[in-house]
This record gives C-alpha cells, structure tokens and sequence, in this order.
C-alpha cells in the first residue's frame, strides 16, 4: 500500500467549522498568511485553494458577499477581473506555468459548498495529470502551501498594485 503525506488535510477534517462565510471569514481577518490571502484590493483578495487542483491554484474573490455575477456592482466586477489578470501574471512570474483553467464558481453546487462568488485561477503545465488521478483517484501535489504562499505573495507584493482595483 502507497501513503501520500497532506499534513494540511487534517486541519480541515478536524477544524472548527464556521457558521458564516468561509470567503468572508478571511476577507475580513487580519492574518493574511493564516488566511492564504496572497494580494488585496478596494473591492476583493487572491486567495490559495487551500485544497489545490495544482500548485498555485489561487482564487479572485469579491469583498462583498455576492452569489451571483449580476449582483457584482460595475466596480466590484472590474476588481475581480483585475484579480484574475493580476493572478496569472503572479503565477507565471513565480511558476512559469504553460497555460491557465479559469473558471467562475455560481451558485452552492458549483463551489464546493461556498455560495460566494470566486473565479479559480489554475496554473497547467504539459504533463501535469499523469496516472496517478486515473488509477488511484489521488492527486499529488509537488509543492507545500506554505511555499506557494510565499512564491505568490511575493510576486504579487513586488510587482503588481493591487491598490487601484
């Protein structure tokens, strides 16, 4: 039998549960590292997926608490797209991917549970699905989130201003 070591699975299999928003719980906390929160603007943060389709997989979420796109004021929407531009360009400074999934999670079915708005930013590489997931259901991450954290936020921090959107 194979064991694949995710230490960070047991904080959420035996964490405390909030009752409100997971998206604005983080976007209103004051430990961006904590919170995986990599970047922040007027109207919303790039945020790590805490459990990653792949390494630097990060999402653009509006402050606001919105379930839809047409509830996004003209600005907020702007401030998401913004986001996303400003995660690629992070993620391909830092990771060097060869291309992106992005997508926009709508609706509680559609997000994982989450009924806030967020659009996934996730960085492909050739040959980043190999057996593994086929045969064995699992995904192997070569990267720690701890280190994606700081490979994000520094080419955020140190190349973008997040402070007009």
């Amino acid at each position: 039998m194979n064991h694949l070591w995710a230490p960070w699975r047991l904080t959420y299999i035996t964490g405390p549960r909030s009752d409100g928003c997971f998206f604005c719980d983080a976007g209103r906390g004051a430990d961006d590292r904590e919170a995986r929160i990599v970047g922040r603007s007027t109207t919303g943060f790039l945020i790590l997926n805490r459990f990653p389709y792949n390494s630097g997989h990060v999402m653009a979420v509006p402050y606001r608490h919105v379930t839809r796109l047409d509830a996004l004021a003209a600005e907020e929407a702007q401030g998401v797209w913004h986001l996303v531009d400003v995660a690629v360009r992070a993620v391909e400074r830092a990771m060097s991917p060869q291309g992106f999934n992005i997508g926009i999670n709508v609706g509680i079915a559609a997000g994982a549970g989450f009924e806030h708005l967020h659009v996934h930013v996730v960085p492909r590489w050739v040959g980043d699905t190999n057996y593994m997931p086929v045969l064995s259901d699992t995904k192997v991450l070569p990267e720690h989130l701890d280190q994606t954290y700081d490979r994000l936020a520094a080419a955020v921090a140190g190349v973008f201003d997040l402070s007009s959107s």
